[in-house]
């Protein structure tokens, strides 16, 4: 192990080729992994910051909707902390989601899920960490959906994360999923994850202490860059 840096524990990762999860067969490299080092560019090149986000970004209950109106489906408030391994909050950090809708449809001219469109829900936004690393985005509850997978496999309620560094190129991409729902443990993409330990930190706890009384629930959802204790990441799985 390197000073100053915790390594990722290997065993902890998905095989890349998971038979169950189907999709894994034409997607999983035949060759060993190779490292790239990074260039100056990529680096040094653009950051995305505050700068970039638009007043309803962080509210996809109205963000798509037309004025006065509003998505339906149950009202939530998704929160948490970015930090890394040691604990350390990691402030400016871009957090982009995006979800299907109350009913489990995504705003996708290729979604094949035949439940209704919301007119008033586009399924993503955007926000910042805050100076110690912590963010907060008003949505609702999404939909469990089926996929073209097996038999008869559905998708638990989940909503997708993108976490953009301080650089172009630290992107890492994971997925949330809520406390309780038995579609979790039934998902061949999350068994695909080989320890459940990992794999419950991809579950967001129900947060009563941070609900809207009248209006919204609330969960909670930490996401750890790097280390031992680090999130599960489809994209980079060691991290950033």
């Amino acid at each position: 192990m390197r000073a100053g840096f915790i390594q990722r524990d290997w065993s902890r990762q998905p095989a890349a080729l998971t038979p169950r999860y189907r999709s894994s067969k034409f997607r999983s490299p035949k060759h060993p992994r190779i490292s790239m080092p990074s260039t100056l560019s990529e680096e040094s090149g653009p950051v995305f910051g505050s700068v970039a986000l638009g007043p309803l970004d962080d509210d996809l209950t109205i963000n798509f909707a037309q004025p006065g109106e509003t998505a339906i489906g149950p009202r939530i408030i998704v929160h948490g902390k970015v930090h890394d391994e040691t604990g350390r909050p990691v402030s400016g950090a871009l957090l982009e989601v995006w979800q299907a809708n109350a009913g489990g449809r995504y705003r996708h001219k290729n979604e094949g899920y035949l439940a209704p469109l919301d007119p008033n829900f586009g399924g993503c936004g955007r926000v910042t960490t805050d100076e110690n690393g912590v963010y907060a985005l008003r949505t609702v509850m999404p939909g469990p959906y089926p996929w073209p997978n097996g038999t008869d496999d559905w998708r638990p309620a989940h909503i997708h994360f993108s976490v953009f560094g301080h650089s172009f190129a630290q992107r890492l991409i994971t997925q949330m999923y809520f406390e309780g729902d038995p579609l979790i443990w039934r998902c061949p993409i999350v068994a695909s994850v080989p320890d459940r330990a990992a794999i419950e930190r991809l579950i967001a706890p129900l947060d009563m202490d941070a609900t809207v009384p009248m209006d919204a629930r609330a969960y909670r959802f930490d996401i750890v860059l790097r280390g031992r204790s680090a999130s599960y990441f489809e994209n980079r799985p060691e991290g950033t």
